[in-house]
């Protein structure tokens, strides 16, 4: 819908003004000298605060007669990384061992200079690096499953056993003969309507599912490999692709609940927290003295208030729906407009189902 409280379209005029990525995906910004539509982090020279509407919608903005910005690309960066670098990761998917060069690349129609920057603004690595990667993570598999080093490291692209042992210890720190002593983290980006997110999973499920732009992602990543003694590397797995899968049906309004394994390291008061954060039925909101009282320990708001700030696996383990007792909207890492949009996209679809049945 086209936004009108005033106050909103403040905020997301300065949000706009500053580019502020926490707020892509939660509104689009139609420039009525222009008729064209952007997201937050638009790179355009800025129009006037009169000449522009707001909609919570893309498509919304497109019925109003704007059309998608050139240099943002509303309808691709909100939702999905650009086609080419989708087709790129579904090559690798599909050949995991293979290395891609710049001139296989451009045989397929991809530009190997738009995946370096994009691959550098949203990795923080080249495509190259993130390559190397996969096929580091394809080749412990097969270690763990008793393949020879030898033939895992040839068969993975490599010329010889010690430019593979190499690269294989400078990524996870150990040798390919003490793959039974190492444990990893995968991560794999992939892109919602609220702007992208980092999923890591080990072999025991997901530990961690946060917006990329989070500001204590970097310290997030630290204490993981802390606490769960592991590296964390690019790569997929069931965990991962099951996360990527249920959060879209999640935002498409066709899952209330979530069915992933959950790996998640943490105090025994945090996990207790965390407990109790996935008993909030989908559509509502809990207190954090409400939350307290729910773990047995009603003094203790302030500590279920750090703990829900600990938590690393946002929206499946809903500290979202957690609000002040007044009713005003808290602290959010994902942010505030971030946590306003997901209670008003549960509320809508909870009483969609309500009244259907």
């Amino acid at each position: 819908m086209r936004i009108e409280d005033q106050q909103q379209i403040d905020t997301y005029y300065q949000a706009l003004l500053n580019r502020s990525p926490e707020f892509v995906g939660s509104f689009f910004v139609g420039v009525k000298t222009t008729l064209v539509f952007c997201i937050a982090t638009c790179r355009a020279r800025k129009p006037k605060r009169e000449n522009v509407e707001f909609y919570t919608q893309f498509k919304e903005a497109l019925d109003a007669g704007y059309r998608p910005c050139k240099i943002c690309r509303p309808t691709e960066n909100a939702h999905s990384a650009p086609p080419q670098v989708e087709q790129a990761l579904q090559l690798l998917r599909q050949n995991p061992k293979d290395k891609l060069s710049d001139y296989q690349l451009r045989q397929a129609g991809i530009s190997p200079e738009m995946l370096r920057r994009w691959f550098g603004q949203h990795y923080g690595m080249t495509f190259q690096a993130y390559q190397r990667m996969l096929r580091i993570n394809t080749a412990l598999e097969e270690l763990k499953l008793g393949k020879r080093a030898t033939d895992t490291a040839y068969d993975a692209g490599y010329e010889s056993l010690s430019g593979f042992g190499y690269t294989y210890k400078k990524m996870l720190g150990h040798s390919p003969g003490q793959t039974g002593e190492l444990a990893v983290i995968l991560i794999h980006r992939f892109t919602t309507p609220l702007g992208p997110m980092f999923v890591c999973a080990s072999e025991q499920g997901v530990c961690l599912l946060e917006f990329v732009d989070r500001r204590m992602l970097e310290t997030e990543f630290k204490d993981l490999q802390r606490l769960l003694k592991a590296k964390i590397i690019a790569g997929e797995n069931a965990h991962t692709r099951q996360a990527e899968l249920e959060i879209g049906e999640y935002f498409a309004g066709e899952r209330q609940r979530f069915t992933l394994a959950i790996h998640a390291p943490g105090t025994d008061f945090q996990r207790s927290v965390w407990n109790v954060l996935q008993t909030i039925p989908y559509g509502e909101t809990r207190s954090y003295q409400a939350q307290a009282e729910a773990i047995g320990n009603p003094q203790a708001v302030r500590a279920v208030a750090s703990a829900n700030g600990c938590n690393r696996i946002s929206i499946v383990i809903p500290c979202h729906r957690v609000i002040g007792k007044d009713g005003s909207l808290t602290g959010y890492g994902g942010g505030l407009e971030r946590k306003r949009w997901l209670l008003e996209h549960e509320k809508r679809f909870a009483t969609q189902i309500a009244q259907a049945d």
